[in-house]
């Protein structure tokens, strides 16, 4: 598949998904969770950079398996949690399966590879897979994804918080997000992400930026234009009117 195609493939995959019936993930009565064993685990094996060290995760996948069950039966309460406490829980949520995933498999050279062998386009990927749980019902990294990050919060900067664990994902924060401190590590990740020229390359009359900026336009711009968005992270200003163009997208594993 060119390039091209994959860009419109995947620009279909988000519209479609995002229009879908809303996620029935959650449950009354649960406390946030501590997030202590993710943060321990991330402290150690993911670089300030997000280089993952994946065969260090696997030596210590049980610890990663004792928080990914402290999620599974711990689902966000949207009637007493605050917004951030269920934002920090998806991000988390999100990056710590697809790390499961990932050394559930390994070696892998892409996530991509993961993909069912007999793949529907737009409706079976990788993404689709229902390999873990939510308050006991199956859950996929589609579904934390589009139908409750997406669609439930207005919150553009979880694109540059959540990892697909890819090279040109926004890197893996090496710490866990906790409601008290979110805002910062979203501007943080924000920043990081705008600003690195592995992402994105910003001049004044010119631009080239990542696909994700073209997939999730729509999150983007409902308030001014994409351009307006980027100003407001991008350490040089960058004219209204500059060409944009995109980066390739580089799916290799992020270790």
């Amino acid at each position: 598949m060119t390039y091209l195609l994959k860009i419109i493939s995947i620009t279909l995959l988000i519209g479609i998904t995002s229009g879908c019936h809303s996620s029935t993930l959650g449950a009354d009565g649960a406390s946030p969770p501590s997030h202590q064993l993710w943060n321990e685990l991330l402290s150690l094996y993911v670089t300030e950079q997000g280089k993952v060290n994946y065969k260090g995760l696997i030596k210590d996948k049980p610890k990663l398996e004792r928080y990914l069950y402290t999620l599974s039966s711990s689902p966000p309460d949207k009637n007493t949690w605050s917004e951030q406490e269920q934002l920090a829980y998806w991000i988390n949520a999100y990056n710590a399966f697809t790390v499961k995933l990932i050394i559930d498999h390994y070696p892998v050279k892409s996530i991509q590879d993961l993909h069912p062998t007999f793949k529907i386009p737009l409706i079976n990927t990788v993404w689709h897979r229902k390999f873990f749980q939510i308050g006991g019902e199956d859950a996929s990294l589609d579904e934390i994804e589009h139908k409750i990050l997406r669609k439930e919060f207005d919150e553009p900067r979880i694109h540059f918080a959540i990892n697909c664990a890819s090279v040109s994902c926004p890197p893996l924060r090496n710490e866990a997000y906790e409601a008290a401190i979110l805002e910062r590590q979203l501007d943080e990740q924000a920043r990081i992400f705008i600003n690195h020229t592995r992402y994105n390359k910003l001049g004044t009359d010119r631009i080239e930026i990542s696909p994700i900026f073209s997939w999730f336009k729509a999150d983007f711009t409902t308030q001014s234009s994409l351009i307006d968005y980027l100003n407001k992270y991008a350490k040089n200003r960058i004219h209204p009117n500059a060409k944009v163009t995109h980066m390739k997208y580089n799916w290799d594993l992020n270790e």
